[in-house]
């Protein structure tokens, strides 16, 4: 197969707060390689958009990747110049707010003028579409309007965008592989009922969605699962064929591992059935698929895909009161002795103020549930080692309550050991912030509009 009927995907975020110097490297490998090139980030979590709306509220221009300058400014240069196109969910809350920014940013670097489209549909918290949630949700929709809903919506309007001429396509929620099934669409024109195509392709932008994961972050274990390099990860690249089959690589000269391990993990993260992952573009099916390593990479083949879901899933956030914690140490001879008197008296301060969350970091910390029932009970048993035997024990409390007075309780009582709790207590840090649910349900697809428009 020509190298021309393949697309080079490179992968330089995988979360909101990744590394920032990460595309540089997979940038140049695209240039020096001379193919059709996209670069995507993947900026969104489930609860990303939440916080974004928070955001936005508080300023109208806010609302999408706070790092977006960051991440654009080393390679936005050298993108424009030499073809690379840029896909991402960089848009978060505010889309249209993340394309101005961006052509700043260019007028600042004194680069011409991207074409940019703005990907929109996916937003479904206003008043519009309150009947549409509430029929979903049912009897669980919040009584005060939700801070956001978002449908994670499919690759055609970021085909459609870059088929139009798009040097840069923004998206708020879209699907994450759908960051790169939209450029393989695009590229290679498959129908949207090419179901094994898009499932193949859907894959490799499972593989890449979480950046760093599959080269070897997220993944070391020493003495056991060893990765070179790590400070220095190469992230990821997938050159994708005409049948939906990719091969993945790194940059060279970069750290971290790509191989059969890597890439087998990554292909089942968060995969809750091989045979039926669903995605708004495909349900796309691995059962008979194969991992292999070859001269140029790891190669992912044999994805089967089924039609589409009719519907699309929809992420609701919305104010579920204040959630309030605070931290203090105790360390030296019995220290585990004195930080569960520090979680005893904690307990008798807050009684009235309802389940408050007790971890003993250093001894037992990850058993128990929010209100701390399974943990009571098994921190009279643990730790197996005498109490001697811990010398530095971090007590970590957590309370959520609807009313933000209670809250601010927790905040001032932790302070309080410093004097009014055990000996030697130190390094108190206290914190308390809004605090949001998610509520999930699906919607008919018809339901849901999508489009994208090219920015001024």
């Amino acid at each position: 197969m020509a190298l021309k009927e393949r697309l080079l995907i490179g992968c330089a975020a995988g979360f909101s707060g990744d590394r920032v110097d990460a595309a540089a490297p997979v940038v140049r490998e695209l240039i020096a390689r001379g193919q059709s090139a996209v670069l995507i980030f993947e900026t969104l979590a489930e609860r990303t958009l939440a916080l974004a709306q928070l955001a936005r509220r508080d300023d109208p221009d806010a609302g999408f990747e706070p790092l977006l300058d960051e991440l654009l400014r080393p390679v936005l240069a050298d993108c424009l110049a030499h073809g690379v196109r840029i896909v991402s969910n960089f848009g978060a809350a505010n889309p249209h707010g993340a394309a101005r920014r961006i052509q700043q940013l260019a007028r600042g670097l004194g680069l011409r003028a991207p074409r940019i489209a703005v990907v929109h549909g996916d937003d479904l918290s206003g008043p519009e579409h309150h009947d549409l949630l509430a029929r979903c949700l049912g009897a669980a929709m919040p009584a005060e309007p939700p801070v956001s809903a978002n449908a994670y919506i499919g690759a055609e309007a970021i085909a459609n965008a870059l088929r139009a001429g798009a040097d840069i396509v923004v998206a708020g929620r879209v699907a994450d592989p759908a960051l790169a099934l939209g450029p393989a669409l695009a590229h290679h024109g498959w129908a949207l009922d090419d179901w094994d195509c898009l499932a193949g392709a859907t894959m490799a932008g499972h593989l890449l969605e979480c950046g760093a994961q599959v080269t070897g972050g997220y993944f070391a274990d020493p003495g056991y699962k060893e990765v070179p390099g790590l400070a220095e990860l190469g992230y990821p690249i997938a050159e994708i064929e005409a049948d939906g089959s990719c091969t993945l690589f790194k940059p060279e000269g970069t750290g971290g591992r790509l191989d059969l391990h890597t890439v087998k993990e990554q292909l089942l993260y968060e995969l809750h059935d091989p045979g039926a992952y669903l995605t708004p573009d495909v349900v796309a099916d691995i059962r008979e698929a194969e991992v292999l390593q070859t001269a140029d990479g790891v190669r992912l083949q044999g994805v089967r895909g089924h039609a589409r879901p009719a519907t699309l899933k929809v992420n609701v956030c919305h104010a579920t009161g204040w959630f309030a914690e605070g931290e203090i140490s105790y360390a030296g001879a019995r220290a585990l002795g004195r930080a569960r008197l520090a979680g005893e008296v904690l307990r008798e301060r807050l009684r009235d103020a309802g389940a408050l969350r007790v971890d003993l970091i250093g001894a037992c910390s990850i058993f128990g549930d929010d209100a701390g029932r399974a943990l009571a009970a098994t921190l009279d048993a643990a730790p197996a080692a005498p109490d001697d035997a811990l010398r530095d024990i971090r007590l970590r409390v957590a309370l959520q309550h609807p009313d933000a007075a209670v809250a601010r309780r927790l905040v001032r009582e932790v302070t309080a050991l410093y004097c009014c709790g055990p000996a030697g207590g130190g390094g108190v840090r206290t914190g308390m912030r809004p605090r949001l649910g998610t509520l999930s349900c699906l919607v008919p697809r018809e339901a849901v509009s999508t489009g994208y428009f090219m920015a001024d």
